[in-house]
């Protein structure tokens, strides 16, 4: 018998000092069954990062050719896709052709930097696509936050990112292995 996704609501105040975007987000997340609490709570961070009015959680893991977040303009086309984990080369080529602009956030230390070296040459004629990695030890202190009610506050200035949930902390400090042309 399969398992159902369990049900997340969030309350996400983001405040973006680097992009002056300030604004609270009511969430409800399905954590698919495979998905661990820290590429839940990255998925989240994620979000909070590309905040917009018409940013939107995709179905993400149950489906293959989602992003787990994505923001549309009115007539449909999609202007942001942001993908979590180590895609292939190919994957990131097809996203590339369906966004105006794409956003990988990879995890998982050194697989993760195992994976870049493998693809990086591969993805310089790419100009819409970003890669912003998080390091492993930010990313297991976000999945220690994770419960199935939660109020985080995201604020972001020149580049790092602090999370809060209750009286919890985290920093965290992306960093750009490719950046947009």
């Amino acid at each position: 018998m399969a398992q159902n996704a369990t049900i997340y609501k969030v309350e996400l105040s983001v405040s973006d000092m680097d992009r002056h975007y300030y604004e609270t987000h009511k969430l409800t997340v399905a954590k698919h069954p495979s998905e661990t609490d820290e590429r839940l709570m990255i998925r989240l961070v994620a979000f909070a990062l590309n905040a917009h009015e018409h940013l939107e959680l995709t179905k993400g893991l149950s489906t293959d050719d989602e992003p787990d977040i994505w923001q549309k303009s009115l007539s449909g086309e999609i202007d942001l896709w942001v993908a979590l984990g180590l895609p292939s080369e190919k994957v990131m080529r097809q996203s590339c052709s369906k966004a105006s602009s794409v956003i990988v956030y990879p995890y998982g230390g050194r697989t993760a930097e195992v994976w870049w070296d493998k693809v990086k040459n591969a993805t310089t004629r790419f100009d819409n696509l970003q890669v912003i990695n998080l390091s492993e030890a930010d990313t297991a202190a976000l999945a220690e936050l994770a419960s199935r009610s939660m109020k985080l506050q995201v604020n972001i200035q020149d580049g790092e990112v602090m999370v809060s949930c209750g009286e919890s902390l985290v920093y965290l400090n992306p960093v750009i292995w490719k950046g947009a042309a």
